[in-house]
């Protein structure tokens, strides 16, 4: 059994177990809550970012001939300790590195608490392995220091390099420091500063919206949800701040009945892995398909001169070039109105999942499949 008919089968096995267990239906509509398919506008985290240096690296860090930048970082560090480094000295500082500091500041977040920071490379460090992060100051999108960032790198990788060979295992100009910042300034967040709240779903669909705001309503009380569009729910808050908590919690846990998504396929070009959800559909087709290789064989030729010649041996190839077009025969495609009745007659094809690519495209263009064509 080659690969693609084992993921063919693996494919037809998991359409059966789901059809099974009773969610393949197009017409099931699914229980799920609140929290779990929409969020609180503003009530999100926030990248912060910060430029610094690692030091105690043992011989791994920059180059400072090639990575000017390292050196002048080690030069306005030293000023501000009160050491003058004399105009024209050629620094060769190769146990420091300069590193780019990323964090996401949670929402919430108050100063004193710590986050979790990634600290990467730079400039040209072979590696950060054993480096320590000196103080670095983390700043948001407005240019203000929210957090504190300092302590020792984890780098989960190694290597050892001797006589021009080189071993390496993951990756070494990379690292993270758990709870290695802290927070400095809180985010202001708009669940206190105004009557209103806003839910935003995570998809936009008017089925939803509409059921979202039923399903508070019947809870707390009419004209307290509003369906705004597809997308936005407006909601009307308590005006005490330890209320809103509350109305909050019970909010976020509210189960609703979602209807079925639109019918769509996800395509990866790159890796060709191919997603089809429970509703596509397909209509009575019929789809030839044939596969077309190119071999190509180079054979050493050794070309002798004659004795007493003084000629020299030649070395050729010789390359022959084979194409091979296999036959593809016509398979009619009934109805399919179960993801397993798609998979089943994708599967009759014989195709891989690279050819599977072309195929649904063109079975969309024919106008015989009914979903949506995501390639990412």
């Amino acid at each position: 059994m080659d690969k693609t008919e084992k993921f063919l089968r693996a494919l037809i096995v998991l359409a059966t177990m789901l059809v099974g267990s009773g969610v393949m239906l197009p017409q099931c509509a699914q229980a799920v809550r609140i929290k779990e398919i929409a969020s609180i506008q503003g009530v999100r985290s926030n990248p912060l970012v910060g430029y610094g240096l690692v030091v105690g690296l043992d011989g791994t860090g920059d180059q400072t001939t090639s990575a000017p930048f390292t050196a002048q970082s080690i030069n306005a560090m030293l000023q501000q300790m009160g050491v003058t480094v004399p105009i024209g000295t050629n620094m060769q500082v190769k146990n420091v590195a300069a590193v780019m500091v990323t964090a996401q500041l949670p929402a919430f977040a108050q100063p004193g608490q710590a986050i979790d920071i990634n600290v990467s490379s730079l400039g040209n460090s072979k590696s950060l392995r054993g480096g320590t992060l000196i103080a670095t100051p983390l700043k948001g999108a407005d240019g203000q220091v929210y957090a504190l960032a300092q302590g020792n790198l984890i780098v989960g990788g190694a290597g050892a390099s001797a006589g021009g060979s080189k071993v390496q295992v993951n990756h070494l100009s990379a690292g993270r420091i758990p709870e290695g910042a802290t927070v400095e300034r809180s985010v202001p967040t708009p669940l206190n500063q105004s009557e209103f709240m806003q839910l935003d779903l995570n998809a936009s669909d008017f089925n939803t919206a509409r059921a979202v705001a039923k399903a508070i309503n019947a809870r707390i009380g009419n004209s307290v949800a509003h369906p705004v569009d597809g997308r936005v729910i407006r909601v009307r808050m308590p005006p005490d701040s330890e209320a809103r908590v509350s109305f909050m919690a019970d909010i976020e846990n509210l189960p609703i009945e979602i209807a079925t998504p639109a019918a769509k396929i996800v395509i990866n070009a790159r890796t060709g892995s191919v997603v089809i959800n429970q509703a596509v559909t397909l209509s009575p087709c019929a789809v030839a398909h044939g596969n077309l290789s190119v071999t190509i064989n180079a054979t050493p030729v050794v070309s002798q001169p004659a004795p007493f010649s003084q000629g020299q041996t030649v070395t050729a190839e010789k390359a022959e070039i084979t194409i091979r077009q296999e036959p593809g025969a016509l398979i009619q495609l009934p109805a399919g109105t179960k993801l397993a009745d798609v998979v089943k007659a994708l599967s009759a094809l014989g195709a891989t999942p690279q050819d599977l690519l072309a195929i649904l495209q063109a079975i969309k263009a024919a106008g015989a499949l009914n979903a949506e064509i995501e390639v990412i």
